[in-house]
């Protein structure tokens, strides 16, 4: 079991590592976005760390679409209906729904009475991974290796259909639709995000399809898509030239979008390399966060957009910024830790079956 569980760490571990990098990235992001004061938000350390603060959603989707393949290649492993996959499916988007309107309300009854009700419903990173998930759900019906294709292929119809969308008059659409679906800067809307969710259900049925002793090769080859695609994209943004009549690069460009894809990718690969080369068997920052990310993010929210610390709000200037960050970063691996703690402590407690004595030949 040991043996077992060390491989498991080796061949996946690093998933965990890219997480906890991209919540820490996250963390000093929204940061900056709360406390930093206006005079400063012009300034070279503000707009470098908003720069950075863009990735962590896609590493979120991406991350989170490679676990929905595995999930649905362990439904196909053993042997279960299409059916049966679809709903198996469709629960894991149930439970993302579920946690997004938990977060909601949370906020509101903690931000009460001045928190507006229409932030209930507000369509948050959690609100699109459900969203996504239960479009994408049918695709449990395929195998693996079509999975690989046929996300492929959707994540590309995302992607070009995002300036698109922008184009339609939304005025006559449901606010909650568009909340859902449209591109926008204030929401996390199925155009262009999805994608990366799409993108992210292909590296995992790759991964799932790829036997351990080629992932260091596969992992290299990934490395050099991500690479390729990031310099690809930024060159085509510097021709001047757009097939769209309109398209907004940090909204919904498709050459943002792969800048972004080819850097996850890379990312994924390095934290293969350097959790499998560099400190395989070592204690690590990103992959003790990354264990417990969700509740990373579910607290961290709380203590920086809420009236814990109102006084500071947009008010600090870059070192004092920097000091929090720092602050808050050490509380989320002290929590993170105590988390996984508490888990083993209760899982030694928790009772076990009392094994059975064989019967003998003679029986």
């Amino acid at each position: 079991m040991a043996g077992q569980k060390t491989a498991a760490v080796g061949r996946l571990g690093f998933i965990d590592w890219t997480r906890g990098f991209a919540a820490v990235v996250m963390l000093q992001g929204h940061t900056f976005d709360s406390f930093t004061r206006h005079d400063l938000r012009d300034k070279g350390p503000f707009m470098f760390s908003q720069f950075l603060g863009g990735l962590p959603p896609a590493i979120f989707l991406f991350l989170t679409g490679i676990t929905f393949a595995f999930l649905m290649d362990s439904q196909e492993r053993q042997g279960g209906t299409a059916w049966k996959r679809l709903v198996a499916a469709l629960k894991r988007s149930r439970y993302l729904f579920l946690l997004a309107f938990l977060f909601r309300i949370q906020l509101y009854v903690f931000g009460f009475p001045t928190s507006p009700a229409n932030e209930l419903l507000r369509v948050d990173i959690l609100n699109c991974m459900g969203m996504a998930m239960l479009i994408f759900a049918p695709m449990a019906v395929f195998t693996t290796r079509e999975r690989i294709r046929l996300c492929t292929v959707l994540g590309l119809v995302i992607v070009v259909l995002a300036p698109l969308v922008s184009l339609i008059d939304g005025s006559h659409v449901p606010w909650i639709i568009r909340s859902y679906f449209f591109p926008s800067y204030n929401y996390f809307g199925f155009f262009p995000w999805a994608c990366f969710l799409a993108f992210g259900m292909v590296a995992g049925s790759i991964i799932r399809t790829v036997k351990q002793e080629d992932m260091g090769r596969t992992m290299l080859w990934i490395m050099v898509i991500g690479l390729g695609l990031t310099t690809v994209a930024h060159q085509l943004t510097t021709l001047g030239y757009s097939i769209y009549t309109k398209s907004e690069f940090w909204l919904n460009s498709p050459a943002m979008i792969m800048i972004k894809l080819g850097a996850v990718l890379a990312l994924l690969a390095l934290a293969y390399l350097w959790s499998n080369l560099g400190a395989p068997q070592r204690w690590s920052v990103f992959r003790q966060l990354g264990t417990t990310s969700l509740l990373v993010y579910w607290v961290h929210i709380e203590l920086v957009y809420g009236r814990w610390f109102g006084g500071w709000k947009e008010g600090l200037s870059v070192p004092q910024v920097l000091a929090y960050t720092s602050a808050l970063i050490g509380l989320m691996i002290v929590l993170s830790v105590l988390r996984t703690r508490y888990r083993s402590v209760t899982a030694f407690f928790q009772p076990r079956p009392i094994p059975q004595p064989r019967p003998s030949s003679g029986d």
